[in-house]
């Protein structure tokens, strides 16, 4: 597909999430339903490989067999190549970029944190091996390295190809500085359609594993934004508490949803939720945000 550009990469966006076998291999065929079924919503593109997408637990063959679904959905998508070693980070980039996504999403190596000179280095390599594909920086929270406003600037001057910033955002202060940068800033689902007024342009988003429609189409309502957090406050802030992971709570909210068969599993020795959490659940979520399942998706 075309490069994704700065001003260009916009909306929202849904990860593919990996359905598994009682074995924890994973279940190509429900895999390709899954893509086909988010390939005829309304998401601005798809994506592999984020936190949600379990990346980390991933062999170099499954890693490829999910980029050839990915990128055969007939959807605009995106590549992460991330991985906690930026040896092999540097590989799932150069297969990545044979695919042609609209960009490539990397995270910083995840060990030991970097100071600034490494970060530039990391990322000026990658940029060198991804070629004309742009990149997409991935720091959420628990990065090991987090990357403060005032350096995104620096990272964007100094590496023309990066794009965009996928982050937890921040308050005023934080937008108005982070912005400066010109890169497209992403956010958490949940919180688009407040930080939308700070300046955040889009989402890889949560809420599209609960609804891919709905996460569209209500992307900007604060009236629901504080009514999917009463549902996280809910059935998800106990489960969160419980111990379970983002790819966890990710497909219990797929569950919850009930558009694809993905699976409450995650792969060993994460935590998974219950069925019977997705069974209390489902009402509330219905009652709560009846906008978001105004049709099947």
């Amino acid at each position: 597909m075309r490069p994704l550009t700065a001003d260009s990469l916009r909306g929202v966006w849904a990860t593919l999430l990996l359905p598994l076998n009682a074995d924890d291999s994973i279940d190509v065929g429900r895999l390709e339903t899954q893509a086909a079924t988010l390939a005829t919503t309304e998401l601005d593109g798809l994506y592999a490989h984020g936190t949600a997408g379990e990346f980390q637990t991933l062999t170099e063959a499954e890693f490829d067999q999910i980029n050839e679904v990915l990128a055969g959905a007939g959807k605009p998508f995106q590549i992460g190549a991330s991985h906690p070693s930026a040896q092999v980070q540097l590989d799932r980039v150069r297969r990545a970029a044979a695919r042609e996504p609209g960009a490539i999403q990397v995270i910083l190596p995840d060990w030991l944190p970097l100071n600034d000179g490494e970060v530039l280095a990391f990322l000026g390599r990658v940029a060198e091996t991804a070629g004309e594909v742009p990149l997409v920086l991935y720091n959420p929270p628990h990065a090991k390295t987090p990357v403060g406003p005032h350096l995104l600037s620096t990272l964007a001057d100094a590496v023309p190809s990066l794009i965009g910033l996928k982050t937890a955002g921040g308050d005023k202060a934080w937008f108005d500085e982070a912005t400066k940068s010109g890169l497209s800033i992403f956010v958490p689902g949940h919180f688009l359609a407040s930080m939308s007024l700070l300046g955040a342009h889009g989402s890889y988003s949560n809420v599209a594993a609960l609804s891919p429609n709905g996460s569209v189409r209500r992307a900007r309502d604060l009236d629901v934004e504080r009514r999917i957090a009463e549902f996280f406050g809910q059935h998800v802030v106990p489960l969160q508490k419980a111990g379970l992971s983002n790819p966890a709570l990710d497909k219990f909210l797929a569950a919850v949803g009930n558009w694809a068969d993905v699976g409450t599993r995650v792969r060993w020795p994460m935590t998974s939720a219950t069925q019977a959490d997705v069974e209390a659940a489902r009402p509330a979520a219905r009652r709560l945000l009846p906008e978001l399942f105004e049709d099947s998706w």
